[in-house]
């Protein structure tokens, strides 16, 4: 097991949840760095959290430190430069959702990623909790039968305050609204729990927000395997909620929370009858109770890093949830139903989300 040298870039909010993570892998991890064009604040999280030095540039970083793993924490717009500038100085990278703006642009990564043979992964805790991990197993397994219906809905609330930062509530600097920052994570749940997505069907607006992008999406998702799904993501709801409810052929399984699960936050449901009682017992036998965290993703990340080999939400793992939204966005804006595989170089939404150029 190797000992990284590792670099964050950014310090905003968010930042908190990794140095949460890396101090719990502090075996593992030496923080060496970090960086933000807002000097007062970079040196504040450094004087806070013990870290040696401190950065507002983030190439006079990478060549004097020469990190393995740089963590970006950085605005949506900023992440794709920032990633190819850490692969090509031979580090792994750890980026915050969206990844990146686009398909374009993360095809972009893919190629860096072949000529550096370094590795970028996304942040999506919500994979990594025991509840999930035991859900998938039970799937696997096929005791739950075919996935057959699913509600995957993101209620939030984020005011005009919120979006009165600079680079919010515009296409080119946040990647969209909360289709795209809000939702991801629970879409991307049910993307990864259910399979391949074969066709979306979505409609988007900006109700009450004074905004570029939408305050709120509504989709329909038909899977391979013929499952049906419908998306709502909002950032008008007065009371947060974050909930997930799959229904398969003998069971139903649902996650009611806000930003992060345990174990309690699940409901499991099965048929009535003695194989019901057998499939409530497997479920309940959950071998522990791990919240999906940031802790959790690195744990595995930095696995991967001693194999050398592509992690977890990484390569095509990683794209999908890309596609999927710039396929939503596209069927909202043409008023179509996107297949996917559908949007390809040349076509307006492989080059942004809203289909037009970024104004950047």
């Amino acid at each position: 097991m190797s000992r990284y040298r590792v670099a964050l870039i950014g310090t905003g909010g968010i930042v908190t949840s990794h140095l949460e993570a890396i101090a719990a892998l502090s075996d593992r991890l030496e923080l060496v760095a970090a960086v933000d064009q807002n000097a007062a604040r970079v040196e504040s999280v450094c004087a806070q959290a013990g870290i040696p030095r401190a950065y507002t540039d983030a190439e006079t970083m990478l060549a004097a430190e020469h990190p393995d793993l740089v963590h970006i924490l950085t605005p949506p717009a900023t992440h794709l430069p920032l990633t190819l500038a850490a692969l090509d100085a031979g580090a792994w990278v750890w980026c915050e959702k969206p990844l990146c703006r686009s398909l374009a642009e993360f095809d972009q990564i893919a190629a860096a990623e072949a000529r550096t043979r370094c590795y970028v992964s996304t942040v999506f805790q919500w994979r990594f909790g025991s509840a999930v991990e035991h859900l998938r197993r039970l799937a696997g397994e096929q005791l739950l039968g075919r996935p057959l219906v699913a509600v995957c809905q993101t209620l939030w609330y984020r005011d005009a305050a919120y979006y009165a930062v600079p680079w919010r509530g515009r296409f080119a600097t946040e990647t969209g609204g909360p289709t795209a920052t809000l939702g991801i994570h629970l879409m991307d749940l049910l993307l990864w729990l259910w399979g391949e997505w074969e066709e979306v069907q979505a409609t988007v607006a900006t109700l009450d927000r004074l905004i570029q992008v939408e305050d709120v999406s509504m989709a329909l998702v038909r899977f391979e395997s013929g499952a049906l799904g419908s998306i709502v993501n909002s950032a008008l709801s007065p009371r947060q909620e974050s909930y997930l409810r799959l229904d398969y052929q003998r069971a139903t399984a649902e996650v009611k929370t806000l930003y992060r699960y345990a174990n309690a936050d699940w409901r499991f449901t099965a048929l009535p009858g003695a194989e019901g009682d057998a499939l409530a017992a497997a479920w309940q036998a959950i071998p522990c109770d791990r919240i999906g965290s940031h802790t959790a993703q690195l744990t595995l990340l930095l696995d991967s890093m001693d194999r050398n080999e592509r992690p977890l939400v990484s390569g095509a793992e990683a794209r999908r949830i890309i596609e999927f939204i710039a396929s939503l966005y596209k069927s909202a804006f043409t008023r179509q139903p996107v297949r996917r595989g559908a949007i390809t170089p040349g076509d307006p939404f492989y080059a942004s989300m809203n289909g037009a150029p970024y104004d950047d």
